[in-house]
């Protein structure tokens, strides 16, 4: 496993990085994760409906090819990307997105917080809120997308969407929750638990 981190990064030029590597890797590619921020997006999922869309505003909109409906992502929230060889790996899809979710529901016991999943509704919960999303992609039996922690971003674009489909869920983020200075925190806590949910006990540089 690679871990990149890959800092603030344009949504649109990742996306395709993730389908160009995900579309040229063999069998001998390493799996790697990207830690990263993206300025503020919307991005609707392969099945999402515009219906979601509430009041976009000047935030960009971006039809994706991962699961899911409508999100947001923004400064201060902590995406990981999981380009990772399913079949190699030995990891079905709901391996993968629940070994996200358990990533995050460990480090936020880390912090003293009490998270859960849901299964009707991908992601992981604080207090009946939203502090993390989940979308993925298999091609070629392998992924890409991930995950979005929310950590210290503003929560006004959610306001101005459906979160995921669902008329007014509430979203929360660490820094409302714990001492958690900024993303580079968050990534370093939560790294840890991302390979080990995973299956990679070893990462190269």
């Amino acid at each position: 496993m690679k871990v990149r981190h890959l800092g603030r990064v344009d949504y649109l030029t990742t996306w395709q990085r993730m389908q160009q590597f995900t579309a040229t890797r063999t069998a001998h590619t390493a799996d790697e994760l990207w830690l990263l921020e993206h300025p503020p997006v919307f991005t609707l999922g392969m099945a999402g409906k515009t219906e979601h869309l509430l009041a976009p505003g000047d935030i960009p909109v971006v039809h994706a090819d991962r699961g899911g409906q409508v999100t947001y992502h923004g400064p201060g929230q902590l995406v990981v990307y999981a380009l990772i060889d399913l079949r190699r790996a030995g990891l079905g899809v709901r391996d993968l997105v629940t070994g996200l979710e358990c990533s995050v529901i460990r480090y936020a016991a880390d912090l003293g917080l009490t998270a859960a999943a849901r299964r009707e509704a991908p992601g992981v919960y604080v207090n009946e809120k939203k502090l993390a999303s989940v979308g993925i992609r298999i091609r070629r039996g392998a992924s890409y997308h991930g995950l979005a922690l929310n950590v210290n971003l503003d929560l006004e674009p959610f306001g101005r969407i459906n979160p995921c489909g669902f008329a007014g869920l509430a979203m929360t983020r660490l820094a409302d929750l714990a001492p958690v200075a900024d993303v580079n925190a968050a990534s370093a806590g939560l790294l840890p638990h991302l390979l080990q949910s995973l299956g990679f006990p070893s990462v190269v540089s």
